[in-house]
């Protein structure tokens, strides 16, 4: 084999001969080798955009360099001279090249291997390091990749029947980027920068009208911009409210009682502490047994204010210590006590695997819940009892937004992978990629497919 034929092969170049090559020094003082060459006649010269073989426009360019996968520690640049051409839908363009995308200076290989290292877990930040290159390049590999491997995102709209919608946060200063999940492949189909309705309606307008028919079951948390939405687009799909958001709605009303529950404390333990000073001004007798009861008084407010936790945190999972402040507080079977167990009541209407049962059990909480005469736990009711049919239609399909949560979590790693970067479309070419099933193959190795399923 010649020298020549190896570099075509080494560099993935089959469409192109080589003319030379030769060590040069890039501008860090590291070796590189310049590989010059040219597109055989018959692959050139085409439009960068429709493909279309055109005529030559003119050679005003100078020998182009685009940055391949190095050989080792050597960098590798390959070198041409493409010409512009003349498209008679496009007009006049820079011709394309085989081994890269139009407009980028990475070969196709390259931005395969960047966005490869990215989805195993390595930083934007390493991978920069480790390429050479600057690290907002990576974003762009990356998106470079993913319009590669999927040039029609759409069709990820097709067979849509239950899907889960959510937004997640991705920078401080409440940014956010509204996403939408298909529960029965588990991937994302479709992310967008903001949250709100008119967010969702974009996601609906993109979807045909045969698609927002087939939709049957959305599930989300209780945003009223997600039913409004779904009351234009899709008003026959039926409508889940994820438990976990229910949970978190009686876990946020129950801290509230805490929070009375402690300035009641508090106050009281003030109050005490005040009497034991006049106390002991005016010099009077049962000083000792007020001593006693501002130690009782300041170990309630102690276990107020760190019984969060274990307020909130499931039976199974308690420390012995949370346990302990819980039997307390159970023990006074004060307003905080009855908030734990309705809330606990609430939690065991999801546990319940009968619709109608779940019903039964959740319209008896309604009562109980409307009665308490808790001001937090009264308004708690009222706002389920306003989610009731969604919350029910959640245990008759049997779906929650668990998956979108593991997805928002998929996202948050991202985020931290891409440390740095500031443009939104690369954060989101990079959930379109990673929250997927689409595989990123090393350049050069077979891509895993039904017929090569464990091929190496």
């Amino acid at each position: 084999m010649t020298a020549n034929s190896l570099l075509k092969n080494l560099l993935n170049i089959k469409e192109a001969t080589v003319d030379s090559f030769d060590f040069d020094e890039n501008a860090q003082g590291e070796p590189t080798l310049v590989v010059h060459v040219h597109v055989r006649r018959k692959d050139r010269w085409r439009c960068p955009v429709c493909g279309r073989k055109c005529n030559v426009h003119d050679y005003v360019c100078a020998e182009a360099f685009w940055r391949s996968m190095d050989f080792g520690p050597v960098a590798v640049r390959i070198g041409a001279t493409v010409p512009r051409v003349t498209c008679p839908e496009h007009g006049v363009a820079t011709a394309a090249v085989p081994w890269a995308k139009p407009g980028s200076r990475f070969t196709t290989d390259f931005a395969f291997a960047a966005a490869w290292m990215v989805k195993g877990g390595l930083s934007k930040k390493k991978v920069a390091e480790h390429l050479r290159i600057d690290w907002d390049t990576v974003g762009r590999l990356v998106d470079l990749v993913w319009h590669e491997l999927e040039p029609d995102v759409k069709k990820r709209f097709d067979g849509l029947v239950r899907i889960g919608i959510d937004e997640t946060s991705y920078r401080k200063g409440h940014s956010y980027i509204t996403i939408v999940v298909n529960h029965d492949t588990n991937t994302v189909v479709w992310a967008h920068k903001g949250h709100g309705k008119e967010v969702l309606d974009l996601f609906f307008n993109e979807l045909t009208p045969q698609q927002r028919e087939s939709l049957l079951v959305v599930t989300g948390d209780g945003a009223r911009w997600i039913t409004d939405s779904m009351k234009q687009y899709c008003p026959n799909a039926d409508r889940c409210v994820d438990p976990f958001h229910v949970v978190e709605w009686a876990n946020d009303a129950l801290d509230s009682v805490r929070l009375d529950s402690w300035r009641r404390a508090r106050i009281a333990l003030l109050d005490l502490q005040r009497k034991a000073r006049e106390a002991k001004k005016s010099k009077t007798d049962g000083q000792d047994g007020l001593r006693s009861e501002i130690k009782e008084a300041k170990k309630a407010v102690e276990e107020l204010k760190n019984s969060k936790y274990a307020l909130g945190k499931n039976e199974e999972n308690l420390t012995e210590r949370q346990r302990e402040r819980l039997s307390m507080i159970q023990a006074e079977d004060g307003p905080l006590a009855r908030g734990h167990r309705l809330k606990e009541r609430l939690k065991a209407v999801f546990a319940l695997k009968d619709p109608d049962l779940s019903e039964e059990y959740l319209d008896k909480w309604i009562r109980s819940a409307q009665h308490c005469r808790i001001a937090a736990i009264v308004e708690l009711q009222r706002k389920i009892r306003r989610h009731r049919t969604n919350i029910l239609n959640t245990i008759r399909f049997g779906l929650s937004n668990a998956r979108i949560e593991a997805t928002n979590n998929k996202i948050k790693l991202l985020l931290r992978i891409a440390y740095g970067f500031r443009n939104i479309d690369t954060m989101i070419s990079l959930v379109m990629l990673f929250c997927s099933s689409i595989e990123i193959p090393w350049p050069g190795r077979m891509r895993k497919t039904p017929a090569n399923k464990g091929v190496k």
